[in-house]
């Protein structure tokens, strides 16, 4: 990535038009700017010695073209403030589809004031069946979930716990606040 030869885009580059070799002449921006910076990719002006051409056009398709040095790299477009890493890597998988269709439904249940649950159950269950259908690739969010789920059930019994504590107190007559 260092190597002067590189012509192409280096990940921690300020500028993305810059190879890493160029960034070590240029000052550093903080983190979030070059997070902001790779999100949006905006080409920022370059330096007549830069070794890299790297443009962005907007094809009538709605794609994002980038150019580097002759090489063009089609990608679909973002939304104005960028697509959060999750949806992009549910989107890089084989559940594209699924995943589009899931994000549909729960926008429009939002939009409409509906029960996302009740609304998108269907799409919600077809996302799931392919995820699974495709564990190799998803395996890290079906990890999660179901930590995320077994954690829940967790709280539940917790709540179910002090609730029957709390009945047995009250039957006891012990169940006045600040009382010991």
């Amino acid at each position: 990535m260092g190597d002067s030869q590189n012509s192409n885009f280096s990940p921690n580059s300020v500028n993305p038009n810059m190879s890493s070799s160029d960034n070590r002449n240029q000052p550093q921006a903080p983190q979030s700017s070059i997070t902001d910076t790779q999100k949006t990719l905006e080409p920022k002006p370059q330096s007549s010695d830069s070794s890299t051409d790297t443009k962005l056009k907007k094809s009538q398709e709605g794609k994002e073209t980038v150019s580097d040095n002759g090489e063009e790299i089609e990608g679909e477009e973002e939304e104005e403030e960028g697509e959060c890493g999750f949806c992009l890597f549910m989107k890089g998988g084989g559940c594209k589809d699924s995943f589009v269709n899931w994000e549909k439904c729960v926008e429009e249940a939002e939009q409409n004031k509906e029960d996302v649950v009740e609304k998108c159950f269907e799409v919600t269950s077809t996302l799931r069946k392919c995820m699974e259908a495709h564990a190799d690739y998803y395996e890290p969010i079906l990890r999660a979930e179901k930590a995320a789920q077994e954690e829940a059930n967790k709280e539940l019994e917790k709540e179910k716990a002090a609730e029957e504590l709390q009945k047995q107190k009250d039957s006891l007559g012990e169940g006045n606040v600040g009382a010991n």
